[in-house]
């Protein structure tokens, strides 16, 4: 397998290319859409699953590309200690030592940096304290955008300040422009050829603020872009409210991105709206904790109605435990005995079934019937019992 960038890559400036997304097909403000990477063709809308330390946690690289998965993401937070960047440079890039030969995003760690105590945020940077070791390091523009090259992605993201979703207008304000400064020096550093600048997209809850922050941002013509500063505690309206006011000011030949979402019924209603790519950590995390997606909702595995359930998570599902044959009853038994199997066999089942959901999306807006599906699917998903 050759997971390594092209031989011919060449440092070039941020966001100098495209991705040459185009949009296949439309229904209303939802879109089908493409584009390709050194790495492969990317079909949208796309959920990526999340592997924060290089690693889609419980999950086999194979596994996670049979499910049907184009792209994955990893942190650069976590990989950002030397003894890691060395790590993946030793082994040629991410594809390399993660054994993945599709596209790789990594996000610029502005989220994990602005959620930990005692930051310490100015024009230069933000300064923090390394939860490895607690010596304190500086990320600034420049380091976030030298790290992603070192680390490989094919789409990198651009150093932004992630607000909390109630802080003070004039404090997002002055946020805001912090940030289009950012990434204006995000794009002074040279990345290599194959890899492609999203800038990122904030401005809280305010309307007016994300039309301001999408204008500045815009106007740096780079081959993607992102909303951020969602999915942060402000509930699921509050977020469709922000994501369909914040969409159709961004460029309709780039892919949009929503970062950090999220629950299905966040990524239909996203979709919707107009968004192509989605991350979060649900479907795995959810997994350890014994809780499945189903076309009928969520199950909570480690109830006590399933402890004679010899039916497999979800009948109709293809993935490695559906097909395989395991029972509610033994998942269940694996949860509570401790047995990493329980996690890797609900791991496999969720990634499954958040591909089916892309691909679900996918066929109904060619078909023109997305409404129609997503009443559907709305019908279906029941609550979890108590």
């Amino acid at each position: 397998m050759s997971g390594a960038p092209p031989a011919a890559d060449a440092a070039r400036p941020a966001g100098a290319a495209g991705l040459g997304f185009a949009v296949l097909a439309s229904d209303g403000a939802a879109r089908r859409g493409r584009f390709r990477t050194a790495h492969g063709v990317v079909d949208t809308p796309a959920f990526m699953p999340v592997g924060t330390q290089a690693a889609i946690k419980c999950a086999f690289p194979q596994m996670v590309a049979d499910s049907g998965a184009q792209v994955v993401l990893a942190n650069t937070y976590h990989l950002s200690h030397p003894e890691r960047v060395q790590l993946v440079e030793r082994h040629g890039g991410l594809h390399a030592l993660m054994r993945w030969p599709r596209s790789i995003l990594t996000d610029s760690g502005g989220f994990q940096v602005f959620s930990l105590p005692g930051r310490e945020v100015s024009e230069d940077g933000v300064r923090f304290r390394f939860t490895h070791d607690e010596q304190p390091v500086m990320l600034t523009p420049e380091s976030a955008m030298e790290l992603q090259r070192r680390l490989g992605a094919d789409i990198v993201m651009a150093f932004d300040e992630c607000v909390a979703h109630d802080a003070p207008p004039a404090y997002v304000a002055e946020s805001l422009a912090r940030t289009e400064r950012w990434l204006q020096r995000c794009r002074r550093v040279p990345l290599a050829a194959h890899q492609h600048l999203f800038g990122i997209v904030q401005g809280g809850m305010d309307l007016e603020l994300r039309a301001r922050a999408a204008r500045a941002i815009v106007a740096h013509d780079l081959p993607g872009y992102a909303i951020g500063g969602v999915s942060v505690g402000e509930g699921h309206e509050a977020m469709i409210r922000v994501v369909r006011h914040t969409a159709p000011l961004l460029p309709a030949d780039r892919p949009r991105y929503l970062m950090g979402v999220g629950l299905p019924e966040d990524i239909v209603a996203a979709v919707d709206a107009g968004m192509d790519l989605f991350d979060c950590v649900i479907p795995t995390r959810y997994a350890r904790e014994g809780t499945a997606f189903t076309w009928q909702g969520k199950l909570r595995l480690k109830d006590k109605r399933y402890r004679k359930d010899r039916y497999p998570i979800d009948t109709a599902c293809s993935c490695p435990a559906c097909a395989g044959g395991f029972s509610r009853a033994y998942l269940r038994h694996l949860l509570f005995a401790g047995e990493t199997l329980g996690e890797m066999l609900i791991t496999a089942h969720n990634l499954w079934f958040y591909q089916d959901l892309m691909r679900g999306l996918r066929a109904a807006i060619e078909a023109g019937r997305l409404a129609a599906w997503r009443a559907a699917f709305a019908a279906k998903q029941r609550p979890p019992l108590p």
